[in-house]
C-alpha cells in the first residue's frame, strides 16, 4: 500500500527526476507507507478548523494551472466526513476561474498554512459546485452566523489524499491578534512602570545580598509566557566557570516586602564566560516568585546572587547521551546539548511541550542541531513515546531528563520495566510536588517532645516551618538534599533526586518532598 499522495503525484516522468536527482530510494518509503492518508483524522481535522486562510489550485482546459488565495473567519473550511470538506463561496471579482476550472476538470488541491508554529498540510481532492437550489440543507452547514453576506454556492471537496509537509523554510509570520498576545506582558508590564512613575514608587535597583553582583544587561520575551534575562558581571570581569546543570539563586522581592530565592538553570552556553541566562516561566497559580520576577527585574538592575550551585551535572566519560526535556525543563537540558556538542559526544535531544509555539528555544534548538533534535507537540497529536525512546536507546547511553514530576516518573518507571540500570538514570525537578492524591501523618519529634500534623496539600517541612522547627532547606523539590532529616521509626516514601541508596538506608529522608507510607513518623529531632 502506497501513501494516496504518491500514487497521485509520483507519475513516470517525477520517478525520473528523482532518479535523476539521486532522491528516488529515499521516496520509496512513501509508496510502502502502511496508512494510505486519504482520511482525514482528528489532528487534520483540527488543524483545518484553525486556519483562516488556504491556497488553492486548478487546472483550466488549456492546462494552465490557477492557484488563487482564499480567507475569512477561522474555520470557514468546514471538514463534514473524513473524506468530505466544504466551504461557502461568495460573490468576488466575478471571473469565476476556479469555479469554471471546477467545472471543466474536478481536481483540486489545497495547501493550508500554520506561519507561527511551521506548519503545512496538503490535500489532494476532486471538487464540486452545489448551489443552494440543489442542496439547501449542505448550504446551511457551511454559514458562518458572524458573516452573512449571500452564498453564491458552495465547494465541496472529496479527499484523495494529504500529506504534512516538513516546516523547513517556512517564515514566521504572525497576526495582529498573535502579535498583541505575544506583547500583552511587555504592555501590562510598561504600564505597571508608567504608574510607578505617577505615583512616585521607589524605584528598585538592587535585589538580594549574595556575593556574586550581577547585572540585567538584556531581557527577551521568548514566548508569551517565558522571558529570558541576560546577567553579567557587576565589575566588567568574566563570570566564574560553569557546567552544564548549574543553577543560579535568585533574589526576589516578594509582595510582602521580604526577599526569598528562587532557583533557575543557567541555560547558556557553557562556554561562555561574560554572561548567564535564565529564562522565567511566568506561573500564575504558583508561589509568586515568577510573576515578582516579570514584574520587577529590569534592565539595569542588579542581583545579588550565591555562587552557582550543580545538582545535575553529565557524566565525565558518557559514550551516548539521551536528553529528555519537558517545557521549561529545556532550561537545565539546553546547555546540555550545547556541552555535549561541543565534546563531540553522540546525543539525541528530546523536547516536548503543548505546542511549539510556547516552547523556549524550540526554533533555535532545531536549527541548532538538526537530526538530533526531535521536538513533540501535543496541539498537533505529536507526542513523546517514552517506552519507544528508551527501547531504541543504546545499552550503554545515559538519559537525562527535567520536567514535570509526571515525565520524570514516566522515564523511571519505563526504565524498570526495561531494566534500565538506574545509575544510568539522571533527573531534575522544576516545581514543587502538587500534593493532590497525598495522605495525611503524623510527626513526633524524639528530642523537642513535639507532635506535628501534616495535611495531604503540605509537605512535611512545610508543616515544620508552621510548627516554628527550623531546619536547613535550600531548593524545596528535592535535588540538593539540605532539608534531610534523620527518621527514627516510621515508613517513608522517597521521592528525591539526590539521597543514595546508602543515606536511605541509614533513615534519611528529604522533608521537602518525601512523605510518610505510615500514619506516623518519628524524627530525630
Amino acid at each position: 500500500m502506497a501513501r494516496a499522495f504518491a500514487d497521485i503525484s509520483f507519475t513516470d516522468s517525477v520517478k525520473a527526476a528523482q532518479s535523476l536527482y539521486g532522491s528516488r530510494e529515499s521516496n520509496r518509503s512513501f509508496e510502502l507507507a502502511d496508512d494510505p492518508r486519504n482520511t482525514l483524522g482528528e489532528a487534520e481535522a483540527q488543524f483545518i478548523a484553525e486556519r483562516d486562510s488556504l491556497y488553492q489550485a486548478t487546472v483550466g482546459e488549456n492546462g494552465w494551472p490557477y492557484v488563487q488565495h482564499r480567507g475569512g473567519a477561522a474555520g470557514f473550511i468546514k471538514v463534514l466526513d473524513e473524506r468530505t470538506m466544504g466551504y461557502a463561496d461568495f460573490r468576488g471579482n466575478r471571473q469565476y476561474i476556479s469555479v469554471g476550472n471546477m467545472n471543466a476538470d474536478d481536481r483540486i488541491s489545497l495547501i493550508f498554512m500554520d506561519y507561527p508554529n511551521q506548519r503545512r498540510l496538503k490535500i489532494w481532492g476532486r471538487a464540486k459546485v452545489v448551489h443552494e437550489h440543489e442542496n439547501p440543507a449542505l448550504i446551511a452547514r457551511l454559514e458562518d452566523p458572524n458573516y452573512r453576506a449571500r452564498i453564491e454556492r458552495a465547494v465541496i471537496i472529496h479527499v484523495e489524499a494529504y500529506e504534512w509537509n516538513c516546516p523547513q523554510h517556512i517564515t514566521r509570520r504572525f497576526t495582529e491578534a498573535e502579535v498583541r498576545e505575544t506583547l500583552a506582558p511587555l504592555i501590562a508590564e510598561n504600564e505597571q512602570l508608567k504608574s510607578r512613575l505617577v505615583t512616585g514608587v521607589e524605584k528598585i535597583t538592587h535585589m538580594g545580598d549574595g556575593e556574586l553582583a550581577l547585572v540585567v544587561s538584556g531581557i527577551r520575551q521568548l514566548t508569551p509566557r517565558i522571558r529570558a534575562y541576560e546577567l553579567r558581571s557587576a565589575t566588567g570581569e568574566d563570570l566564574p566557570t560553569v557546567k552544564a546543570g548549574a543553577h543560579l539563586k535568585i533574589p526576589v522581592l516578594m509582595q510582602d516586602g521580604s526577599t526569598e530565592l528562587r532557583h533557575y538553570s543557567i541555560c547558556s552556553n557553557p562556554s561562555r564566560r561574560d554572561l548567564y541566562e535564565i529564562a522565567v516561566l511566568k506561573e500564575e497559580n504558583g508561589r509568586g516568585g515568577s510573576q515578582r520576577i516579570h514584574e520587577l527585574i529590569e534592565l539595569g538592575m542588579t542581583l545579588h546572587c550565591a555562587k552557582s550551585e550543580n545538582h545535575f551535572q553529565l557524566e565525565n566519560t558518557p559514550q551516548s547521551v539521551v536528553l529528555i526535556a519537558g517545557g521549561i525543563g529545556i532550561t537545565a537540558i539546553k546547555p546540555m546539548a550545547q556541552s555535549l556538542a561541543a565534546q563531540k559526544i553522540h546525543f539525541e535531544l528530546h523536547y516536548a511541550g503543548r505546542s511549539k509555539s510556547q516552547m523556549a528555544f524550540a526554533d533555535r534548538l532545531q536549527r541548532e542541531f538538526g537530526q538530533v533534535f526531535y521536538g513533540y507537540y501535543s496541539d498537533q497529536s505529536s507526542r513523546l513515546d517514552v517506552k519507544q525512546l528508551l527501547s531504541n536507546s543504546s545499552p550503554d547511553s545515559h538519559i537525562y531528563v527535567c520536567g514535570p514530576q509526571r515525565l520524570i516518573d514516566a522515564v523511571y518507571s519505563t526504565a524498570q520495566s526495561l531494566g534500565i540500570d538506574k545509575s544510568r538514570l539522571h533527573s531534575e525537578r522544576f516545581t514543587v510536588t502538587e500534593h493532590t492524591n497525598d495522605k495525611p501523618f503524623t510527626v513526633q519529634l524524639a528530642r523537642s517532645q513535639k507532635t506535628i500534623e501534616v495535611l495531604e496539600s503540605e509537605s512535611l517541612l512545610e508543616a515544620m516551618e508552621a510548627a516554628g522547627v527550623k531546619t536547613e532547606f535550600d531548593c524545596r523539590v528535592g535535588n540538593c538534599g539540605m532539608c534531610a532529616v534523620k527518621v527514627i521509626n516510621g515508613d517513608v516514601e522517597h521521592r528525591d533526586n539526590v539521597l543514595s541508596a546508602a543515606d536511605k538506608n541509614e533513615g534519611l529522608m528529604c522533608a521537602c518532598i518525601s512523605r510518610a507510607t505510615s500514619e506516623t513518623l518519628v524524627l530525630d529531632i
